[in-house]
């Protein structure tokens, strides 16, 4: 069992950066490939970004909408994720997710995740 809490959402104006953390309990926490999605009002659950699991080497996956701009990263030690937005834009409004699955490979698809945090609130205003 993985239990997740994000923290660290909230209202920035257009241009500004905001760092998501998301705390994970479980001892077993480096070998989880972990992700961040959104879910904006009417829309469906999309992907974000996501960070393999600490083995010999950690790969990165990021989103078109991602690219460029935000950030996925992990210290083990703190069983923390996180995830730093910059040049945030309206687009951006969304409920911000963090996740684990046991498969790095699918963990784009919401259907592969096996645990999901309750959400924070990202509002972006122009």
């Amino acid at each position: 069992q993985v239990q997740l809490v994000e923290s660290g959402g909230g209202l920035v104006q257009a241009g500004g950066s905001l760092r998501l953390s998301c705390a994970a309990s479980g001892r077993t926490f480096s070998t989880w490939p972990m992700g961040w999605f959104r879910q904006a009002p009417g829309k469906e659950r999309e992907f974000v970004a996501a960070i393999s699991d600490s083995g010999f080497t950690i790969d990165y996956d990021y989103a078109d909408l991602a690219k460029g701009r935000f950030t996925i990263s992990r210290d083990n030690a703190k069983n923390t994720v996180y995830l730093q937005m910059t040049s945030l834009k309206p687009e951006d409004t969304a409920v911000y997710y963090c996740a684990a699955s046991q498969t790095y490979r699918w963990i784009r698809s919401p259907s592969n995740i096996d645990y999901w945090g309750q959400g924070t609130q990202v509002t972006v205003s122009s």
